[in-house]
């Protein structure tokens, strides 16, 4: 495992020009967020600004993953819209296109996975209504992605439709288990949804994990917390991932503390590196 970092968790300084900051503390992965002003996925100039993040991280010697997650790149108003599970269908077609202009970027930067997440339900509409929303707008984004052998992984979140690692998994079945659809885990999601042993909820799927976001947090509460500040045992969660060979990046991801990254960045560094030699052991 290697350690990692998001962009979404980057304060006060260009993203690029962190790298050489992270690399310094021994991060060797990044969790790169599309966005307005970091790379924005509908910039005119694209093709440009892929090649100048390609770059920056060949030279930082740092793997990525690309992440959706901007919280209003599709919406200036609404955070997060629109969804796979909007109502309305060319608001979904929007997201989709999206998904499947992010597939394009990861490919382009060999990126080992784009992570995705389902959305927030705004409407009454029954479950099996919404199941085929999300159902539906994900195969087109799985065919592209097996197109262009990129993994999706997709993220279970709290006060989301897919929320918990049990609910990911009536969702893979109902795709009936595509290979292309990996898990993103966020360590403090497994906290705040109360699935404990953490090991045990994560075990039926620690060879499907493809993306882990490191955050604390205490239970019934999503909010991202330093880490050793929460509830988490990220030992037991380490451990069962060492277990399962999961070999990617564990990326803190603490948006909330922007403006004290570098601190969180050295604090968490430090904090992972003893645990992994733990799981390692």
């Amino acid at each position: 495992m290697r350690l990692g970092h998001g962009t979404n968790s980057i304060g006060d300084v260009a993203p690029r020009a962190a790298l050489p900051l992270l690399c310094d503390l021994g991060y060797r992965s990044l969790a790169l967020t599309l966005d307005h002003h970091l790379l924005d996925p509908f910039s005119a100039d694209l093709p440009t600004e892929v090649d100048r993040w390609r770059g920056a991280l060949r030279d930082a010697g740092m793997a990525c993953v690309v992440e959706t997650g901007a919280r209003h790149l599709l919406d200036p108003l609404v955070k997060h819209e629109p969804t796979l599970v909007s109502a309305d269908p060319a608001a979904r077609q929007r997201r989709i296109d999206f998904l499947v202009r992010a597939i394009d970027i990861a490919a382009a930067l060999d990126a080992g996975c784009v992570s995705a997440w389902a959305g927030v339900v705004r409407d009454a509409a029954p479950g099996d209504v919404v199941w085929h929303r999300l159902t539906t707008a994900l195969g087109p984004v799985l065919e592209h992605a097996a197109h262009r052998g990129v993994p999706l992984a997709f993220e279970p979140e709290p006060g989301m439709f897919i929320d918990t690692l049990d609910r990911f998994g009536i969702l893979v079945d109902r795709l009936r288990d595509p290979p292309g659809l990996r898990l993103c885990l966020d360590t403090g999601h497994l906290e705040c949804m109360g699935e404990w042993p953490p090991a045990e909820h994560l075990a039926p799927w620690v060879e499907r994990v493809a993306n882990v976001h490191v955050d604390d947090a205490f239970p019934c509460v999503h909010e991202h917390l330093p880490l050793g500040s929460g509830s988490v045992d990220f030992g037991a969660i380490l451990g069962c991932l060492a277990a399962g060979g999961y070999a990617g990046g564990l990326h803190v991801e603490l948006p909330r503390h922007t403006h004290r990254w570098i601190e969180e960045a050295r604090h968490s560094a430090a904090f992972l590196r003893r645990l992994l030699g733990t799981a390692a052991g």
